[in-house]
């Protein structure tokens, strides 16, 4: 067993929390650089939101760095780039070079990611996609095989009409006797007659050099994930190679993002007010009546009365249990609560003119607080960052008092656990690097049939980039409020058994002292608290994933939000 803390420990006073990693150095952030080598899908995404579209103001980014990831993101696809250019170069000097031997193998090449287009990007796609893709790629590897036998029997002269070599063929591929069926449905007969035996060793040894083409490129994401992406290097941003890339746009982005990614002020599009936060998570309001208790004396009770007494229960979240001492380890000692405004993105005319400045917070704190709020809104904000900032659980809290009424409004948030490919990434680079020499080669080998394909859609998407930025009027487009976040396009849809009992642990537990803080407050203020008590009992005892109105002439209505993994 491990050595319990002393018991003599039990009257200490607590320790301050240990700070949890800084934003740029989390798990979270290290595991999503990892993942934009690994899907080009998400990568493509997270360039197009953060590095495209210059004038959309970026989502909070609770836990992690955004533009640490989108150097990441750029510099994966800078690779990429490179790589895909070399392998088609390799392909298109092999045609001529071959007599166009090559050509034949461009038809599996075609199958294959005609197969990818077919089964579609959901992970589990439906029977009528996943058949025809599968009976299309195993054709595409068949027939790629099949082209291979035959090159190597052309190599070693196998098949050859002409005992002497003067065969009347010579360079004739595109002769009469041939046709493009022959590609589709490849014969072993006289297919020494149509290429030169030099020619087909030519073609043998350009797959091997495309093979190693393609084994490097592996390599250097598992160097990669062994150099700054490793959990010891990687808290150490100024020394990550993707951090200093000198293009000028990615740097004036860089620096825009660090300055609202953690701003309290949060910008944000109508549509998605709170894009960064994750899935609402059984997200309710509460309406009740204030009145009074006639055996107190009645105070003023203002929205800023209420959160006063909110804050210190929070905050006593913190505190280990007294017979536990202070090395307890749990996440909730790592609680943050801060208060944030929301403002919509719409009316500004420069990203830069949104007011991130401290003063211009204070004064739109000061007077939203107690607002009634329709646009502007202010919130209390409530997170707990668990998992190594895997787990993000956000809780917003808004009070009001408005016509002897007061509305508590809780919206708590989930950030799900990094996909599950992400958090493999570290198993993967090791995986590759500690393979032998043969089973680097096979890896390799069998993703030579779609590399032709593979590398022409890359340079035509990287083409079609370039051209929307230069196009696109970006530069000098209105700011708007984010549409995606980068955290939650790498997230999970589920998370493990633990971890939702760790979300039902952290939800109950802010969400009592919430309700207690404002017990506590309209008892004080001289009004009474059975009402309140009740609804907040009848809300705990089962109604979950709703939103409720109560009150004399109040009914409950049903919530189309939805409740994950509950």
């Amino acid at each position: 067993m491990p050595q319990q803390a002393p018991s003599a420990d039990a009257g200490a006073p607590p320790s301050p929390p240990h700070p949890a990693a800084p934003p740029h150095a989390s798990e979270a952030t290290r595991l999503l650089c990892a993942g934009t080598y690994l899907d080009s899908g998400y990568r493509d995404r997270v360039i197009e939101e953060l590095h495209l579209n210059e004038q959309r103001i970026v989502a909070p980014s609770l836990g992690l760095d955004a533009a640490r990831v989108l150097a990441h993101a750029l510099r994966a696809r800078r690779q990429e780039l490179l790589w895909a250019g070399l392998i088609l170069f390799l392909w298109l000097i092999g045609l001529p070079l071959t007599g166009g031997l090559l050509a034949g193998f461009l038809i599996p090449s075609l199958l294959l990611a005609i197969a990818g287009w077919i089964r579609g990007g959901a992970p589990d796609p439906p029977v009528y996609r996943r058949l025809p893709a599968f009976l299309v790629r195993w054709y595409g590897r068949i027939t790629f095989a099949m082209f291979l036998i035959i090159a190597g029997f052309v190599a070693f002269g196998a098949g050859d009409d002409d005992p002497y070599g003067s065969s009347s063929y010579d360079s004739s591929y595109y002769d009469d006797s041939s046709s493009w069926t022959d590609l589709m449905f490849p014969d072993f007969d006289g297919a020494g007659g149509l290429f030169e035996p030099w020619r087909a060793w030519l073609a043998i040894g350009l797959f091997a050099v495309i093979a190693a083409c393609i084994a490097a490129q592996r390599g250097q994401f598992a160097k990669a994930m062994d150099a700054e992406l490793s959990p010891a290097r990687f808290p150490d941003a100024a020394a990550d190679p993707a951090e200093r890339a000198e293009a000028p746009r990615f740097q004036r982005l860089k620096d825009r993002i660090r300055v609202e990614q953690h701003a309290p002020l949060v910008m944000y599009h109508e549509a998605r007010p709170f894009c960064g936060a994750g899935e609402a998570y059984e997200t309710w309001v509460l309406a009740v009546e204030l009145r009074p208790d006639p055996m107190k004396k009645q105070q003023p009770l203002s929205n800023r009365t209420v959160l006063e007494q909110i804050r210190p229960l929070l905050e006593r979240l913190r505190l280990p249990a007294e017979f536990a001492g202070h090395t307890v380890r749990d996440r909730l000692r790592w609680l943050e609560i801060d208060e944030c405004v929301f403002l919509p993105a719409e009316g500004l005319r420069r990203r830069e003119e949104a007011p991130y400045n401290q003063q211009a917070f204070e004064e739109h704190r000061a007077r939203a607080v107690e607002e009634g709020a329709e646009k502007r809104r202010h919130f209390l904000r409530i997170r707990v960052g668990g998992w190594e900032e895997e787990l993000v659980v956000t809780v917003f809290v808004r009070i009001h008092t408005q016509g002897r009424m007061l509305m508590l409004e809780i919206a708590p948030h989930v950030l799900l656990p990094v996909r599950e490919d992400f958090k493999n990434a570290d198993r993967t680079a090791h995986t590759f690097r500690h393979n032998s020499v043969v089973g680097k080669a096979a890896w390799a080998v069998a993703r030579v049939p779609g590399s032709a394909v593979r590398s022409l859609v890359t340079l035509g998407k990287g083409a079609a980039y370039a051209w929307r930025v230069l196009t696109g009027g970006y530069a000098g487009a209105l700011p708007d409020g984010p549409a995606l976040s980068v955290r939650e396009l790498g997230s999970r849809r589920v998370g493990s058994t633990f971890q939702e009992m760790d979300v039902s642990r952290y939800l109950k537990s802010v969400q009592d002292r919430v309700t207690h803080g404002v017990t506590t407050a309209l008892a004080e203020s001289g009004y009474q608290t059975g009402e309140f008590v009740q609804k907040i009992v009848n809300i705990s005892g089962g109604i979950h994933g709703g939103t409720f109105a109560f009150g004399d002439q109040n009914t409950v209505s049903s919530s189309t939000t939805s409740t994950t993994n509950s």
